[in-house]
């Protein structure tokens, strides 16, 4: 398989000859081999893990996102990708810097929902003062 880790802004990680992928996803972890059929699935925050034909094992702590898995091409598109051979080190990551933008990004949309609902109220007040 080939699997092609893509985030916002650039290429990732483009990876030929993989044997096997698993992945982390909303409903639990899932493996991936070449001749799975094809699918799509949204991925939690965690670690993606796949090995390559004749080498070790390798790791990519990757934020939320989809993987789409079409004949032997696999491609990954998240937010934010962290590859290390230390598993530790990317569940910290994974645990302390991924979901720690989520809660910020739930506060932030918390603020803008308020500010939405102010400027509402008062255009409805200028309206209804003329």
């Amino acid at each position: 398989m080939n699997l092609k880790i893509l985030l916002p802004f650039k290429v990732f990680a483009d990876i030929g000859d993989v044997s096997n992928i698993v992945v982390e996803a909303r409903s639990g972890s899932y493996g991936l081999l070449p001749r799975r059929l094809d699918c799509v699935m949204t991925l939690a925050p965690g670690i993606l893990a796949y090995g390559v034909a004749g080498g070790d094992d390798a790791y990519v702590a990757v934020d939320e996102g989809v993987l789409i898995k079409t004949g032997p091409e696999v491609l990954v598109s998240v937010r934010n990708a962290i590859a290390g051979g230390d598993l530790v080190r990317l569940r910290e990551a994974v645990e302390g810097e991924f979901l720690a933008m989520k809660e910020e990004e739930s506060t932030m949309k918390a603020v803008l929902t308020r500010m939405e609902s102010d400027l509402v109220q008062r255009l409805a007040e200028l309206h209804h003062g003329r």
